[in-house]
């Protein structure tokens, strides 16, 4: 099974996500013009099909090893870690007050496509410390930040995010890790968490945990949590991190996939921590770190699926089975009209999944860069009402690109030595970490759509409508018309009738994507005949294809979520009896 980057649709979904002005002088993307991009892109694909995409198999197989409380990562990978920090990878978009590079969350989405598609498990690590990063950087004193942040940036230290316990699950309010005030400012850390990703590991020298815990006279709930920084090693006489602190990795899970990605149960028995932002307002702290996560998990799906639909086609085009309508020998299975859909399918909704998570990226960069307090606010709006979409909808095209890898090579699909088994099978954990994909469909619809009172919502309808006017895919209008009615009928169920609004909340974020994923792949299509773009056809092609064969699906997805509430609600009773 082979992976080759996309080099030329990555560029290509940049360029589109961040509009030709944005390139220009003054620009929100000026810096990454003139080639940047290209080059960066160039030398990431280079990095990871050389150094990352050869250990994924290796990790799969050997999985990272527990022993006491240390935890070996499979062979190759410390020296593979070692030259991703050489690289400066790890500090592509962090802000140069802290050794980055300050170049746009555009650009690293692109990258972190990259980086998931090679090797999944590995990439996981960097993904944690970039949203540690962010949490720092926003939320952090500026002592912290002066003694730990550009430690992270560099990768020369790791971050992790210290959410659930055994009894919580996504409820955190029922998180009961306390921490205990010291005199000198600092906190006593105890309590067990679960699922940590890298919790443990041989890459770098400290770990530094991110972890939300309880002051014992805080309120009750959500509102009473703490974000607490909690180093593996701690600064002895000598100002050296060679004091170990008082916590440990109790074990790792054995789990479907992602092997090499160690995934911790950690201790902590009265280990300092430092405190991040305000006594009580962790959550909001946190936030900003899964925030980030969430839109690079979304990416994950994106490149799970982008590797499947690869590996899918090549075998396609080799394996000769039957015969296809009209050949008068044996057919390649590339050329039977089920396979070509299943292959279609996956393509398709793999552009349009790549395309909305780089819109979101692209928002991002303009609520951080544009000078116009107005329209940085409208695009921080769009970030936020993108996100919950942008992770659930490429999650889920992950599990099914795969799935449909699986079902492409048929019986070799599903005998481990061909490896698409293994991209199914890492790919399955992207909708539930981060937030699961319902925690997202019910983030959508009632958080995100009451955004700014609904504006943000109908500026987002309002872009779709344009460019469907200019289609000639009468799909595309039905689709999004669907989604304006869904809309304002889920806006209103969330206030007067919230069961019925959250029994839609799933089908409503898929009607979103397919909407926005539809009229970002018409869009683009458009931009590729203007600029005479090689690919031009193969755009048009997805485009059509999308059009006809899945968006086709937002009218009956409508019904779903404003008649099919009733049928959920009163068959609970039959499922909880």
């Amino acid at each position: 099974m082979t992976y080759r980057t996309p080099l030329q649709d990555l560029i290509f979904s940049l360029r589109l996500a961040a509009g030709r002005e944005s390139f220009d002088a003054g620009g929100v993307h000026a810096d990454i013009a003139g080639g940047l991009a290209e080059q960066t892109l160039e030398e990431a694909a280079k990095f990871a099909e050389g150094q990352l995409l050869p250990l994924d198999r290796i990790g799969d197989r050997v999985g990272s090893r527990f022993t006491e409380d240390a935890v070996a990562t499979p062979p190759g990978w410390r020296d593979a870690y070692d030259q991703w920090r050489a690289g400066g990878w790890n500090a592509i978009a962090a802000d140069p007050a802290h050794g980055g590079m300050g170049l746009p969350a555009l650009l690293n989405a692109a990258c972190t496509e990259i980086w998931n598609a090679t090797n999944i498990a590995f990439a996981l690590c960097p993904l944690l410390s970039h949203g540690g990063i962010e949490a720092l950087e926003s939320h952090a004193s500026d002592a912290l930040k002066e003694t730990y942040l550009a430690r992270i940036v560099s990768g020369e230290w790791t971050a992790t995010m210290n959410l659930t316990e055994p009894q919580a699950g996504t409820d955190l309010a029922l998180l009961r890790t306390r921490a205990e005030r010291n005199a000198d400012g600092s906190y006593r850390i105890s309590g067990q968490k679960i699922f940590i990703t890298y919790g443990e590991h041989d890459l770098a020298d400290n770990i530094l945990h991110l972890v939300l815990a309880r002051l014992p006279d805080a309120p009750p709930g959500v509102k009473g949590i703490s974000l607490f920084l909690v180093p593996k090693f701690l600064p002895d006489d000598a100002g050296a991190f060679t004091r170990r602190n008082a916590l440990r990795c109790a074990g790792i899970e054995h789990k479907l996939g992602i092997h090499g990605s160690p995934t911790c149960t950690m201790i902590y028995e009265d280990a300092t921590g430092f405190l991040i932002g305000e006594e009580n307002n962790g959550l909001a702290c946190m936030f900003t770190m899964m925030n980030n996560a969430r839109l690079s998990v979304g990416v994950q799906g994106v490149a799970l699926a982008e590797r499947a639909t690869q590996a899918a086609l090549a075998y396609a085009r080799e394996r000769r089975q039957g015969r296809a309508p009209g050949a008068s020998d044996t057919s390649a299975i590339v050329e039977h009209p089920d396979v070509a859909r299943m292959l279609l399918t996956m393509a398709s909704l793999t552009a349009a999944a790549r395309a909305i998570c780089f819109e979101t990226a692209a928002s991002l960069d303009r609520a951080r860069r544009e000078t116009d307090p107005a329209r940085a606010a409208e695009a921080d709006e769009r970030a936020g009402l993108l996100t919950p979409v942008a992770k659930a909808f490429s999650t889920d095209i992950g599990n099914e690109a795969t799935s449909l890898a699986v079902q492409v090579y048929g019986g070799m699909g599903y005998i481990e030595e061909t490896g698409v088994a293994q991209l199914m099978r890492d790919a399955r954990i992207c909708a539930i970490y981060e937030g699961t994909n319902g925690i997202q469909a019910i983030d959508l619809a009632g958080r995100k759509l009451a955004i700014s009172g609904g504006a943000a919502v109908r500026r987002e309808i309002a872009d779709m409508r344009a460019i469907a006017a200019e289609s000639d895919y009468a799909a595309l209008a039905e689709a999004v018309e669907a989604l304006a009615r869904a809309s304002v009928f889920m806006a209103k169920a969330m206030k007067e009738a919230p069961a019925q609004g959250l029994a839609g909340a799933t089908p409503y974020l898929r009607l979103f994507a397919l909407a926005r994923g539809g009229t970002l792949l018409e869009k683009g299509a458009r931009l590729a005949r203007r600029e005479n773009d090689p690919n031009a056809a193969r755009y048009e092609t997805l485009s059509h294809f999308f059009a006809k064969n899945i968006a086709v699906a937002a009218p009956g997805l409508a019904r779903m979520v404003m008649e099919g509430a009733a049928s959920v609600t009163a068959a609970r009773s039959l499922l909880v009896s």
